[in-house]
């Protein structure tokens, strides 16, 4: 019977793969649709999957502390509108290692917010991890913008999600966290579309006020329903690897998620990883072995 410790990698190691998926697939999308249209089709479908899941299995936890089931809501959506977005305007590969940073500000969250202990092991293997980004990115080429701003803010967003779960997993289903991510994934999106065409932004915000504009072929709809049901899977994983495990442990698994993200780049059409990248592969997978070490330890 596996632990709980074996449970979060695994849980981990499949909403890396899926999210990865669910990254490409988006990319492609960000082609004929704004990322607030993506956000909102994305959680509305998501939102139906969900509700069916929990109408054919009702949720047995009692609940409680509804402001902190919302703000994990409002923290995803952040984070979501801010990866669509950051994937809209530079490369795949540097939005979701930008994502990425969200293990390291989780680590930082969940000792000051949940008073988790880190070990000397597992700090060492978040910054062995944290390396292996960085040889994978190459950021000697990624200039510093507005653009990649967001995307670091992104994954401050996600490190919030993920810390909220912990506060709440206990007391609620994890379809229902996922729900509240979801279910504010969709209000949100459809109250700035509203509000849009009556009123003016700076151009830095305007990609949370957009028009809406219906998809207008069968390809678009069926990507859109795929990607919504892998996105609602995936949120699901990580709720689970969140839930199962210490945030440090599952972010460094969560790195995963880069080299996934570079096999589905690279049959998209992206040249083949180099000498830097595999070594930076590598060390990402000595880190979350050295991090296993240091939950035994």
């Amino acid at each position: 019977m596996l632990s709980n410790i074996d449970r979060g990698i695994l849980y981990m190691l499949l909403g890396a793969l899926i999210s990865a998926l669910n990254g490409a697939i988006a990319k492609i999308l960000t082609e004929d649709l704004t990322a607030l249209e993506l956000v909102f089709f994305r959680n509305l479908i998501g939102v139906a999957i969900i509700l069916y899941a929990l109408r054919h299995t009702p949720a047995k936890l009692t609940g409680g502390k509804f402001h902190l089931l919302i703000t994990r809501g409002l923290f995803g959506f952040m984070a979501m509108i801010l990866f669509f977005y950051t994937i809209t305007v530079i490369p795949l590969g540097e939005a979701i290692t930008l994502n990425k940073t969200s293990p390291l500000f989780g680590t930082v969250l969940a000792f000051y917010v949940l008073k988790e202990h880190l070990n000397k092991t597992t700090l060492l293997a978040l910054l062995i991890g944290f390396f292996g980004i960085v040889l994978i990115t190459k950021p000697m080429g990624m200039s510093i913008s507005y653009e990649h701003f967001l995307g670091i803010l992104g994954g401050f967003f996600a490190a919030a999600a993920y810390t909220t779960i912990k506060r709440i997993k206990d007391i609620y289903d994890a379809r229902v966290i996922v729900l509240s991510f979801v279910g504010v994934g969709t209000v949100l999106p459809a109250l700035l579309f509203l509000v849009a065409p009556f009123i003016e932004v700076p151009e830095q915000i305007g990609f949370l006020f957009q028009e809406f504009r219906m998809p207008n072929s069968l390809f678009l709809w069926g990507l859109i329903g795929f990607m919504a049901l892998i996105s609602t899977l995936s949120q699901w994983l990580l709720t689970k690897a969140y839930s199962a495990s210490k945030i440090s442990i599952i972010g460094v698994i969560s790195y995963t998620n880069i080299p996934f993200a570079i096999g589905f780049g690279w049959m998209l059409g992206d040249a083949f990883p180099d000498g830097l990248t595999f070594t930076g592969i590598g060390l990402i997978v000595l880190g979350g072995i050295l991090v296993s070490k240091g939950k035994k330890a």
